[in-house]
């Protein structure tokens, strides 16, 4: 009897010891399970770490007259997120390899032609502004890309070394340069980062043959919530017929980025696959003796916003135009060129035309495209 009640006594603390460890186990689990989720979620708010930031923006309220310098410097610093970034000589330094966004824009000096390139590392050449009106009125141009970079890489605004060019600006300022981190680099999502004219005999949308892992990293880029592409062309193209009914994107043949591989190159259309809001910008050139008009568009033909310049003249100029967009999964975003033969695009191997898109924020249930305000 004696025993049995020792033994009963002990049973209540054995059951707490056992109830403490089960609890603490399922608080272990719990913890392991928690961090596991934090680790893969796929859409993060605010920064993942401060490292991983870079972003500068900068203005010069002076004019630069070709021969005078090679690269644009600038007086004001208004962003330099990371230090990357150097006024003094205009050069951004990447220290974080990854996909960055680069737009710059330039006022053109009266009687002076205007030519200014965003170049990589030594003179390799990503896009550029130009007009090559001498007229007495002053005027800005813009252009945009993003571009894949590696630690080390630099990227700056080249100008002509010739006294015909010079760059005009003010305290306005009428010259900015900004640039920034959009993703970092990953194996998945940096599949496809190039800044190289495509290889003959490869279709313009797909990647290499060779490369079997490609649908893989898309499914892996779609599954972190990273989109983005951008594009440009080295050749015009001509409107042909005012009979021509079909409405046919326009195509490119220079690929920067395209994270995710949701643009076609070859059919020109990027398609959503992470439904969100994106920004969207381009920059096309005027040819000479044409009128351009070029819209950008969604689904069969809805346009959202357009470039527009009935000039005649023999002179190139370029039009730059950018909005951001709701899209849903399944969305096609392309730009159509008017096909009368009144209208073209120009582009050379400077890369006058254009094309960016990149996903700013996930799908957003209070997001609403039709609400409006009074």
């Amino acid at each position: 009897m004696k025993g049995r009640m020792h033994s009963d006594k002990a049973k209540p603390d054995f059951l707490i010891r056992v109830a403490f460890w089960s609890s603490s186990r399922n608080v272990f689990f719990l913890t392991v399970l928690l961090a596991c989720l934090v680790s893969i979620t796929p859409f993060q708010i605010g920064p993942v770490m401060p490292g991983l930031s870079s972003a500068f923006s900068a203005t010069r309220s002076s004019s630069v007259v070709g021969g005078s310098q090679r690269a644009v410097t600038f007086d004001r610093l208004l962003v330099n997120v990371g230090n990357d970034f150097n006024p003094d000589t205009g050069r951004f330094r990447c220290r974080v390899p990854g996909a960055y966004y680069f737009t710059f824009t330039v006022g053109k000096y009266p009687k002076k032609l205007l030519s200014v390139m965003l170049v990589k590392n030594g003179q390799e050449v990503q896009a550029m502004a130009y007009n090559e009106f001498r007229k007495q009125g002053r005027k800005v141009q813009s252009q945009s890309a993003m571009i894949g970079l590696k630690p080390m890489d630099t990227v700056w605004l080249l100008v002509q070394e010739s006294p015909d060019y010079a760059l005009y600006s003010n305290a306005g300022p009428y010259i900015t340069f900004t640039g920034y981190l959009v993703y970092p680099e990953s194996t998945s999502s940096m599949g496809y980062l190039n800044n190289h004219l495509i290889s003959p005999g490869i279709q313009p949308d797909c990647p290499p043959p060779e490369d079997p892992s490609y649908s893989e990293r898309r499914r892996e880029a779609t599954e972190k919530g990273r989109s983005a592409f951008s594009v440009a062309r080295t050749f015009s193209i001509l409107g042909e017929s005012r009979r021509h009914h079909k409405r046919e994107a326009l195509t490119f043949d220079v690929e920067y980025v395209n994270i995710g591989g949701h643009f076609n190159k070859s059919s020109g259309h990027f398609t959503c696959y992470i439904p969100g809001v994106y920004f969207f910008a381009f920059t096309v050139g005027k040819h000479p003796r044409r009128a351009v008009s070029v819209k950008l568009m969604t689904g069969r033909g809805e346009v959202q916003a357009m470039v527009f310049n009935e000039d005649m003249s023999r002179k190139r100029e370029m039009q730059s135009q950018s909005l951001l967009l709701p899209l849903k999964t399944g969305d096609v975003v392309w730009l159509y060129s008017q096909q009368d033969e009144r209208y073209a695009v120009y582009s050379n191997q400077g890369r006058y035309t254009t094309f960016t898109g990149f996903l700013v924020y996930p799908e957003l249930n209070f997001m609403s495209p039709d609400r409006t305000f009074h």
